[in-house]
């Protein structure tokens, strides 16, 4: 069987909005060729790809399998590119240009590391092929967020007129042959993502806060499903070892992307709040509280109400504690911004790695470690965000969206080992 190793994949995605275009053509089927010595390191985390459990009755060898790892390391990715541009467009709309610029460029960085994962899984050709259809796309989709920044509708007809005709046509073939699936289906789930990619753009442009974050939402949970379409056919037409759709499996997909989820949500909201934009905060406060709740309630799933409600309690309040930090870097308040801290170090942390530690039998103190860091990352950006270093700033978010990774793919293998009656 072919040995997975994970790099920063994803194999759709939406746009790079400071990516070069290129001119569209006729599309090739991929060869699946790539020799493994090619591929490439994994830019992420080296702790992003957990290693496999040897005490979970075969159940470790689903959770962290190689083809277990391509499902989550293409979902986190898609997830990542859908966030990342929907704060690329925010800012490009509201024309907030050097947050544009940065995002834009994590964007780029993200192409790159993507056209290279390709490559190490298909070989150079299909690579080119992929950089040719997706630098395009970016082009078509760079296209629409001008004509609606501009109020011009021939500009938007067009390019959904390319993105339509060209790009989900190209794209779906592409994957088609890389994959086996029937290219109507792939050409739905492609043309999906195109028209609520354009409702995100569409609901930013019109002030509407509150249905923008329900369209990033719908957005973002989308390219799970094309991540969880073509991951699994990506691993059995590359003989890559391992199942990649278990129930066991299906929960560390979920419980990672509610995470990164999270997060996003999070550096939207103290952005928005730093930057005085009232209506946004509070509907991306909205949407943080909505996934901390669905974080909750897939906590309750497996170990009942009780649990879910002390979750809640917890998630909450650390919520609120980062709130109240964010009021102080804003109002220039050091006494609130210690109080906050020391309320996520002292209460925060101590409570949520006891509450984790006893559901999963992890030792407490790696469990806060982990939370530590989170704590110290989401500080990170807030204060980037204050000192109006928009690069610094991306950079923290992208980090630390990276680190939630690191958690939740320490809890789901413990969590499967403590219930696994809740996977079979």
């Amino acid at each position: 069987m072919r040995t997975w190793k994970p790099t920063s994949l994803a194999l759709a995605g939406i746009m790079a909005l400071a990516a070069c275009t290129s001119s569209p053509g006729d599309s090739a089927e991929p060869t699946a060729t790539a020799a493994e010595s090619t591929a490439p390191e994994s830019m992420a985390p080296e702790s992003m790809a957990p290693e496999e459990s040897h005490d979970m009755g075969g159940m470790g060898d689903d959770i962290t399998s190689d083809a277990a790892n391509l499902r989550t390391d293409l979902n986190y990715l898609l997830g990542e590119h859908l966030i990342l541009a929907a704060k690329a467009t925010g800012a490009a709309l509201d024309a907030r240009n050097e947050q544009f610029a940065a995002y834009g460029d994590l964007l780029n960085t993200n192409g790159t590391e993507l056209g290279a994962a390709v490559g190490s899984i298909y070989g150079q050709e299909a690579e080119d092929e992929w950089n040719r259809i997706w630098s395009a796309h970016n082009g078509f989709f760079v296209d629409y967020t001008t004509g609606v920044a501009t109020d011009d509708q021939a500009v938007q007809d067009k390019a959904v007129e390319d993105l339509t005709t060209i790009y989900v046509p190209e794209f779906s073939a592409f994957l088609a042959g890389a994959t086996g699936l029937p290219e109507d289906a792939i050409a739905s789930l492609v043309t999906d993502h195109v028209v609520q990619t354009a409702a995100v753009v569409d609901a930013q442009a019109s002030g509407d806060s509150e249905a923008a974050y329900d369209a990033i939402r719908a957005a973002y949970a989308h390219m799970q499903m094309i991540g969880d379409a073509l991951a699994p056919a990506i691993a059995e037409t590359n003989d890559i070892d391992g199942v990649a759709t278990t129930a066991a499996v299906d929960f560390r997909v979920a419980l990672n992307q509610l995470l990164q989820e999270h997060l996003f949500l999070a550096s939207f909201a103290t952005d928005a709040a730093l930057g005085g934009r009232n209506d946004e905060f509070a509907a991306a406060g909205a949407a943080l509280n909505t996934n901390g709740t669905e974080l909750g309630a897939a906590v309750g799933s497996i170990y009942g109400q009780e649990a879910e409600d002390e979750w809640n309690r917890i998630w909450s309040a650390h919520n609120g504690f980062f709130v109240d930090y964010t009021t102080g870097v804003a109002t220039d308040d050091q006494a609130v911004q210690d109080k906050a801290v020391e309320d996520l170090t002292t209460i925060y942390v101590p409570e949520f790695s006891a509450f984790l530690a006893g559901a999963t039998g992890l030792p407490e103190d790696a469990v806060a470690e982990l939370v530590t860091d989170h704590v110290l990352q989401t500080k990170a950006v807030v204060d980037a965000q204050a000192s109006g270093d928009a690069a610094a700033a991306a950079d923290a978010d992208r980090t630390a969206a990276m680190h939630m990774r690191m958690i939740g793919d320490a809890l789901a293998p413990a969590i499967v080992e403590a219930q696994p009656e809740a996977f079979e």
